[in-house]
């Protein structure tokens, strides 16, 4: 019971950690309100995990080599059962770590490593398929977000492209429509993908404690419980990955998050039906770097970019050793009691989760603000939302100062009383409102200047021809 709730728990995890991968572009461009996105790819993730089982097969059999144990009652079980649930912590533990920092690493990776870092310390070498894991997420693993990039780039480029002689704002328009469908398919492969690996560790304890065995389907009952944890786990909202997505890699545009996610939705429900198990994560990401680089003066972060390559390579090795660390301890103390190691480990998890929970409301990154411009001169998460707040307060203190020496020194007093009762809160959301109402009215202006750049193009072409037409006719009336 303890290993499934853990699994359960990982794939929520796994729902607002990769919610981002469907709805970042899509919320950072306006298509969707961060709110909706977040609801309307949570639908999809539950129904996309029931289309298909293939990646859980994977799991269950092609990480850990079930030939090493003896799954008989009695034997080995205890075992398998206590390698499942260490990697399960390694991999809520790094998901968690890299969502703290805002960084779209994988949570497919998270679990793998954990699974062979906890499976390598019960086993040893033997107790992995090493030939599955270069095969089918080793290699993938690099090979997909290059893919990924190159496809999004050459899509990017078409479009804007065939586009090239529509009006931007009617361009724009009509893309944001288009990003609704796509970003719906991203979510849909995303279920189909992600919810089976939590199927699949599930269907690990489940053959560990001799409630099932290798040749069998999964159950009914497993699939419904992780559709419903990785759809809950997507409608919490995973906004401080959305951020980074959305606003810290690539300055995006409809047309270009359109491509982003028809490309990520093609590769990703591909590779599900061949039971490769693929990253999302590397695959959305790689999609909407390459709309940066396929886009003609397109803005890529590419400091951004490094640190997100840089948590990638860490992925497996370090959820390897966490789940690696956790074993060990599991073990040594169930020489004292058979479940107090993994009562210690349990210990530990929730204080993790506590201690980075608590961290991650010094920057709170919500719906409110994860569409907030991001600072040019920002990296990370972190700073981009200290960067923002501080532009407010100096705003705010501006404008504070400018009120009350308009009053007079006389009346000084009485304004400072009025700023007091004043919450940092309501004047930070009077400052949102205004910029937002600025920015729609510079987008009417920029979209009437282009109305009557193109009708000034169409008059002065009118204007020429009626001109030769007249100048005819007096020729006519001279001869």
């Amino acid at each position: 019971m303890i290993v499934v709730l853990t699994a359960l728990a990982f794939d929520f995890t796994n729902g607002f950690h990769d919610t981002a991968n469907a709805m970042a572009t899509s919320i950072a461009t306006g298509a969707l309100s961060p709110r909706k996105a977040v609801a309307l790819s949570a639908l999809l993730n539950l129904i996309g995990a029931f289309l298909s089982v293939n990646v859980a097969a994977t799991v269950a059999s092609g990480i850990v080599d079930l030939s090493s144990y003896d799954l008989s009652p009695g034997a080995d079980g205890i075992n398998l059962l206590t390698v499942v649930f260490t990697a399960l912590i390694g991999a809520i533990l790094w998901n968690l770590f890299t969502w703290l920092l805002g960084l779209p690493s994988s949570s497919s990776h998270a679990l793998f490593g954990g699974m062979i870092g906890a499976a390598f310390a019960a086993m040893g070498a033997t107790g992995v398929h090493w030939s599955s894991i270069l095969g089918k997420i080793v290699i993938p693993a690099l090979a997909a977000p290059v893919i990924a990039a190159g496809v999004s780039a050459t899509a990017t480029f078409l479009v804007y492209w065939i586009t090239n002689t529509i009006p931007a704002h009617k361009k724009e328009d009509h893309f944001r429509h288009g990003q609704i469908i796509t970003a719906s398919l991203v979510s849909l492969a995303h279920g189909v993908g992600d919810a089976q690996k939590t199927m699949g560790v599930i269907f690990l304890a489940l053959i560990a404690s001799g409630h099932a065995s290798a040749d069998q389907h999964i159950p009914v009952w497993v699939i419904v419980a992780c559709a419903l944890a990785i759809a809950l786990g997507t409608l919490s909202g995973g906004w401080r990955v959305i951020r980074t997505l959305g606003k810290g890699l690539v300055e995006i545009e409809p047309p270009q998050g359109m491509a982003a996610e028809a490309t990520s939705a093609a590769i990703i429900l591909t590779s599900a039906a061949g039971g490769m198990a693929l990253s999302t994560t590397h695959v959305s990401t790689g999609s909407i770097l390459g709309t940066g680089l396929g886009k003609r003066d397109g803005v890529v972060r590419w400091g951004v970019a490094m640190r997100m390559v840089s948590a990638w390579l860490v992925t497996l090795p370090c959820a390897a050793m966490m789940g690696f660390a956790t074993w060990w301890i599991a073990r040594i103390l169930s020489d004292v009691h058979p479940m107090l190691g993994v009562g210690v480990d349990f210990a530990l998890l929730i204080a993790m989760i506590a201690v980075i929970i608590v961290r991650a409301r010094r920057t709170k990154v919500d719906a409110n603000n994860v569409n907030d411009e991001w600072d040019p001169n920002s990296e990370t998460l972190d700073t981009s939302i200290d960067s923002i707040a501080s532009i407010e307060i100096e705003e705010t203190l501006k404008r504070d100062v400018e009120e009350i020496l308009g009053h007079g020194l006389d009346g000084a007093a009485q304004v400072a009383l009025e700023k007091a009762t004043h919450s940092r809160a309501e004047r930070i959301h009077e400052l949102r409102e205004r910029r937002r109402l600025a920015i729609a009215e510079l987008r009417a202006v920029e979209r009437e200047l282009e109305e009557v750049l193109f009708s000034q193009d169409a008059e002065f072409n009118t204007g020429r021809a009626a001109t030769s037409g007249a100048g005819a006719d007096e020729q006519g009336g001279v001869r």
